[in-house]
Parts: C-alpha cells; sequence; structure tokens
C-alpha cells in the first residue's frame, strides 16, 4: 500500500497503489483525508492501479469526497472500469456520490 500525490494548478491528484482493505486502510485514511483538505479547488484519487477495495477504503474515500465538498471543492476517481475496485465502487454506491472517470486528465478536466 502506497499513497502519493501530484499538484498540477488547482488539481491535487493522489494516487494510492496496492491493497486498500483494513491493513492498507488504516495507514492511508488519515494520509488521504489530509491530503484531499489542502487548499485545491480539484482532488482528483487515483485507484486505477489499485488491487483491492474493503468497505473500511470506501469509509476514507467518502470521507474525504465530504471535506472536499465542504470547503466548496469537487472530488474524482480514477478507476479501471474492469476491475473489481470498480465493481466494489458500483455495489456501494461510491459513483453516485463521487464521479468516476477513466483517465486522470479527464478526472482533472471535470474537477478543475
Amino acid at each position: 500500500m502506497a499513497i502519493s500525490y501530484t499538484d498540477a494548478g488547482d488539481v491535487r491528484t493522489i494516487n494510492i497503489t496496492g491493497r486498500l482493505d483494513v491493513e492498507g486502510a488504516n495507514s492511508v485514511s488519515e494520509q488521504l483525508v489530509s491530503l484531499a483538505q489542502a487548499a485545491k479547488k480539484g482532488v482528483v484519487v487515483d485507484l486505477s492501479t489499485l488491487k483491492f477495495l474493503a468497505s473500511i477504503g470506501i469509509r476514507a474515500l467518502i470521507t474525504s469526497a465530504k471535506a472536499v465538498k465542504a470547503r466548496g471543492g469537487k472530488m474524482a476517481l480514477v478507476v479501471d472500469s474492469n476491475s473489481t475496485v470498480a465493481m466494489s465502487i458500483k455495489a456501494t454506491g461510491v459513483d453516485q456520490l463521487v464521479p468516476v472517470y477513466d483517465s486522470t486528465p479527464e478526472a482533472a478536466k471535470a474537477t478543475g
């Protein structure tokens, strides 16, 4: 599990790789929420290389999305549409709360 970010203009892109399960989410969820609270208009969370997304990871995504919205920003997810992560996001309705895109540039354009 690893988390990193890059800033480009008014958009912060957060990349999460590995498995966002109980072990991974405990170490990453606080970082994710903190990174999402940056003074940026848009936040893109790139999950395209994530192998597994557990319910605790979904909770971290929702918490981050609420924090971004509360400060007037927009958050979007980048997900491989054929992955188990995409199935988890759709099954839990996260895609109804946070827009999901196939590419980082597309998501950045939507949030910036």
